[in-house]
């Protein structure tokens, strides 16, 4: 139900691509723009959402602040007078384009950009950023056709590669004054003093996106479409930038692709590593990721210390709706039929060789906790044991200056020097976040719904795990393993000695193989799996000791190709949601993988 308005002062008026959000508290409001956004030849499968639930999810703003809104609507790439933000050029780095649709994308956005207006604080403005639909929605191309993958995996998106071409294009208009007069004029900017404050603007724009491209994404190794180290960067935008602590950079060396998000909020862990439970911690840390303003240098919280753009009331509703997102169907009439009689070969094998990791459907569940609720036990597989790219745990004995910092940490660390960098970061987090959740003033109801009704506080992280999730609708994810570098679930099924040391990274989808098109006919970038945090070791069939990553027994063509088969039938049927909670009759008790002797070899 709505907050009363004397209680709660949002301090938006988000007026988005999507919706428009005012006056209304922390649940309320409706899903707005039932009209159809403009899909053309794009295939929907039935994951539950209505049109409406996908325009709030495609451009919800989560409180994401690139550039000034008008800067990017109006800007040229660098090489010539096509706007940055055009269908060509959002589709060149891998975004989903869509048409202005009035009410609900009037700006034709693509998916997962969008606009945030803050009417009043310090951080008010119309800004452009990005929500988590940029990255946690895909797209899957076949024989000209298009299927929609809800709450699925952007395998195209090159969030590198567009921030970059960003800061080229923001830095040519600084040193182009033609450029500039061309952005100037269509934004309206045409006395000498609006043309100077428009210049005063933009630098301050040019110079945030140019440090985030030549300070905060240096990396060894780029990171290439689908993929991002979105855990590294948030530590170096915390630590690093936003403290003014510039010795606490590191580099963003270990990335991985976005997870599928359909099961989410009823699954006991999202991310990879198995890090947060609280779902709007999580979605708050992911906040700061795509770049939500954020401070850290002031003295004292009365300064302005801790506060963030971060958009909670948003972050609620998304998580919302991914309670009610079912995992996509195979769709027959698109890429074939399945045979049946082979998948049903493959469910046996699936019983045997990996149901101990990944947990199948109606799941097992937690207990009840003491709310009533209970979610899908998600495995956690000990990486010493699956043998995939350790590169995700290179901070864990990490360390950072706290700098002015100390005196907000509790003991051990309050006043210290010096502290353990995941124990920073976590600080910083539950600091900016309670600041956050103070400004809203939720009632007790809100707030555990806000917390996803998980008991505070959660379990503490498993050390150097890694989440081996259920499978349903696993087909559409592509490519495989936590760091993208298996590129179709045939090869997950083979000894890693024999898997593709290098594929190209195709647009295009592969229903035979079931992954990425690796044939060159539909993009040519290759992956390289001997570079740094790219491995496709681990998770092997062969025979052998189990552990150190092998994980089955060497398997033969005909049982590979079943269990492929079985998984591009699951999920069994359309809108198979999981009740969030559990369903009355659910299958509780400890799963296989919760047992220690399963991870001796």
């Amino acid at each position: 139900m709505p907050c009363p308005a004397p209680r709660v002062r949002v301090l938006v008026a988000l007026t988005t691509g999507a919706i428009t959000i005012g006056g209304f508290g922390l649940w309320g409001g409706e899903n707005a723009a039932a009209q159809p956004s403009g899909s053309g030849s794009v295939i929907f499968l039935d994951q539950a959402w209505s049109q409406a639930d996908r325009d709030t999810y495609y451009w919800i703003p989560q409180g994401s602040q690139v550039m000034s809104y008008d800067i990017f609507l109006n800007l040229e790439v660098a090489g010539g007078q096509e706007l940055f933000r055009s269908d060509a050029n959002s589709e060149r780095y891998g975004l989903i384009p869509q048409p202005a649709q009035p009410g609900v994308n009037p700006d034709a956005l693509p998916i997962g950009v969008t606009k945030t207006v803050l009417t009043e604080g310090r951080y008010k403005g119309e800004m452009v950023g990005l929500n988590c639909a940029a990255c946690h929605n895909g797209q899957l191309s076949y024989k000209g056709k298009k299927v929609r993958i809800e709450g699925g995996i952007n395998s195209a998106f090159d969030s590198m590669a567009y921030f970059f071409a960003a800061d080229d294009a923001m830095q040519a208009t600084l040193a182009d004054a033609a450029k500039f007069d061309r952005l100037a004029t269509r934004i309206g900017a045409a006395s000498p003093d609006a043309k100077a404050q428009l210049r005063k603007r933009f630098e301050t724009d040019a110079a945030r996106v140019h440090y985030y491209r030549t300070v905060t994404l240096a990396t060894p190794v780029p990171f290439g479409p689908g993929r991002i180290d979105a855990f590294n960067l948030i530590t170096t935008r915390m630590l690093a930038t936003e403290t003014g602590i510039a010795e606490n950079w590191s580099a963003a060396r270990a990335p991985v692709k976005p997870p599928f998000v359909w099961n989410a909020p009823q699954g006991s862990w999202t991310q990879w590593s198995g890090t947060v439970q609280d779902p709007i911690a999580r979605n708050h840390g992911e906040t700061l990721g795509v770049y939500a303003s954020m401070d850290f240098r002031s003295k004292t919280p009365a300064d302005g210390l801790f506060d963030t753009s971060a958009q909670l009331v948003n972050l609620v509703k998304i998580e919302h709706l991914l309670d009610r997102l079912a995992p996509p169907k195979w769709p027959e009439d698109v890429f074939g039929k399945i045979d049946r009689a082979k998948a049903a070969e493959g469910k046996a094998l699936f019983a045997t060789h990996c149901a101990s990791c990944h947990n199948s459907y109606p799941y097992t569940w937690t207990a009840p906790n003491k709310y009533g609720k209970r979610f899908i036990q998600v495995g956690l597989v000990p990486q010493a044991y699956v043998g995939t790219d350790p590169a995700q745990f290179n901070d864990t004995e990490a360390y950072s200056l706290a700098g002015h910092l100390s005196e907000f940490f509790p003991p051990p660390y309050k006043g210290a020097s010096i502290v353990p960098t995941p124990f920073m970061r976590g600080i910083l987090t539950r600091l900016s976040l309670g600041k956050a959740i103070e400004a809203l003033k939720p009632t007790d109801a809100e707030r555990l719904d806000m917390n996803g009704y998980r008991e505070l506080p959660g379990p503490p992280p498993p050390e150097r795990s890694y989440k081996a999730a259920p499978r349903e609708g696993v087909w559409a994810t592509g490519p495989f393993l936590h760091n993208a570098s298996v590129p179709n679930l045939y090869e997950m099924l083979i000894p890693a000695s024999q898997r593709s040391k290098t594929f190209k990274l195709g647009r295009d989808f592969d229903p035979v193989k079931v992954g990425i098109d690796t044939s060159g006919a539909s993009g040519n970038q290759i992956f390289d799996t001997s570079l740094p945090g790219n491995a496709n070791v681990g998770h092997s069939f062969e025979n052998g000791k189990r552990g150190n990553g092998v994980i089955g027994p060497l398997l033969t063509e005909r049982q590979r190709w079943a269990l492929v088969e079985y998984l591009k039938s699951i999920p069994e049927a359309n809108a198979q949601v999981s009740p969030f909670g559990g369903p009355p009759n659910a299958k509780t008790g400890n799963p296989p993988w919760a047992e220690p002797s399963q991870w001796k070899p």
